[in-house]
């Protein structure tokens, strides 16, 4: 269990210096993106370059072995993260299933920024019926092709076991440059859900890379359907920043730089180069949330989560099922180990203080945690939802969109044992 005590004078959110978007005109998003753009133009750095940096990053990381990512510095992280995103997708497809007429209705997902194909086991535990897979870089989208072949052929081999495995298709493509929708087996898909995970930023180069990721989240999207994703949290970044003093910080898993502390940061461009221990090193962009709130409505997309991993863990480790994942993924480490002869993944002397505190308080044996450097880049990140609003077209063309009422009715966990049910409300 996690406590406050990890990380020390958490700020407001909200008291920030990145630029407020305009109340009003989105004319005026496209002027500030503009300059932006104008200004960013007579540096090396440009927009082809930057999708060439990330594809080319991806593209030659080595595949590793599960015993070798155990031996991972950040193998708990890993884990906590995938939990995370386990939970995210179980939540919204259970909710889509429930604004469902028809029983047992197929559910077709994209899986934006697909990587490897992390997340293909979330999936078939979702039980849906198609997947659609893209991501820029080649070499992760075969990966993931053939991962997938790997379970279908295991599927085929245990049917009994494994239970009916969903149709799949796989695109190479920069889905914030390219139409996805052209590249579709069927043009005129419906999808029931996007998932983009620890990838919507890098949308955030420019305006024109954020509008077209958003399009095609939303363009195959049913109403009601949603647009789920976890991504960095600009205003624990600055905040962070702005704290060192300097243009970095970090630990000894994780490193932020900044190139210059620019004031205001602009909406779109504000780059920054992150390194994850052992998996990522490459550049990035602050994403301001209220700048991607506005842009999303235009795509009929409404807000309904904002949440920090911090919050949302607190809230989904109260459920069974969360309590039961986080074991069951060995999504927090055990403290102190439960034989002698194994060693922490962190520095007993400094980074378990928060749980020393927390058995010496509760006088309990053992719980699971994250050792304080990596508490420290998790939360770097939130979680966020938008759901798609049913599109409406006047007399004379234009386009508006109508926001989507789900059925009035309040989801229980899997496993009912008088715990807190689990809401679906906007949480920012």
């Amino acid at each position: 269990m996690m406590t406050d005590s990890v990380v020390e004078g958490v700020p407001d959110r909200y008291g920030m210096n990145i630029k407020d978007i305009p109340c009003n005109l989105y004319s005026e998003i496209n002027s500030d993106a503009h300059n932006s753009n104008e200004s960013r133009s007579q540096t090396s750095d440009n927009l082809e370059g930057h999708g060439a940096i990330v594809a080319a990053h991806y593209n030659t990381i080595e595949e590793k072995g599960l015993e070798e990512r155990n031996k991972s510095r950040i193998v708990y992280l890993r884990n906590f993260n995938n939990w995370i995103k386990s939970m995210l997708i179980d939540e919204y497809l259970k909710e889509i299933k429930d604004n469902k007429k028809q029983y047992n209705a197929p559910l077709k997902v994209l899986d934006m920024c697909c990587g490897k194909g992390g997340d293909l086991f979330k999936w078939r535990s979702g039980r849906i019926s198609h997947l659609i897979c893209a991501d820029l870089a080649e070499t992760s989208v075969e990966q993931c092709e053939n991962r997938y072949k790997d379970l279908r052929d295991r599927a085929d081999k245990e049917p009994y076991r494994m239970g009916p495995l969903f149709t799949a298709e796989f695109i190479a493509a920069d889905c914030t440059k390219t139409q996805l929708r052209q590249k579709y087996k069927d043009v005129t898909i419906d999808l029931d859900l996007v998932s983009c995970q620890f990838s919507f930023h890098y949308s955030f180069e420019s305006l024109a890379q954020a509008e077209c990721l958003l399009r095609n989240a939303s363009e195959c999207l049913q109403p009601g359907g949603y647009l789920i994703g976890t991504m960095p949290d600009a205003y624990e970044i600055v905040t962070r920043l702005e704290k060192s003093g300097g243009l970095k910080f970090g630990n000894e898993v994780y490193e932020i730089t900044f190139e210059s502390r620019e004031t205001p940061f602009p909406l779109f461009g504000a780059k920054y180069n992150f390194h994850l221990e052992g998996v990522v090193d490459c550049p990035e962009f602050l994403v301001h949330f209220p700048t991607l709130e506005k842009l999303a409505l235009k795509y009929g997309l409404e807000l309904v989560r904002n949440e920090k991993f911090e919050d949302y863990f607190n809230s989904e480790r109260k459920l069974y099922s969360g309590r039961r994942l986080l074991t069951k993924m060995q999504a927090l480490e055990t403290y102190p180990p439960a034989e002698e002869d194994t060693k922490l993944i962190g520095n007993e002397k400094e980074d378990y203080d928060h749980a020393k505190d927390y058995l010496e308080k509760h006088k309990t044996k053992q719980i699971g945690t994250l050792s304080k450097p990596e508490w420290q880049a998790a939360t770097l990140y939130l979680v966020f939802a938008f759901r798609k609003m049913h599109k409406l077209i006047g007399d004379k063309g234009e386009v508006t969109y109508k926001p989507f009422v789900p059925k009035p009715k309040e989801r229980e966990d899997d496993n009912d044992y008088g715990e807190p049910k689990r809401k679906y409300a906007r949480r920012d």
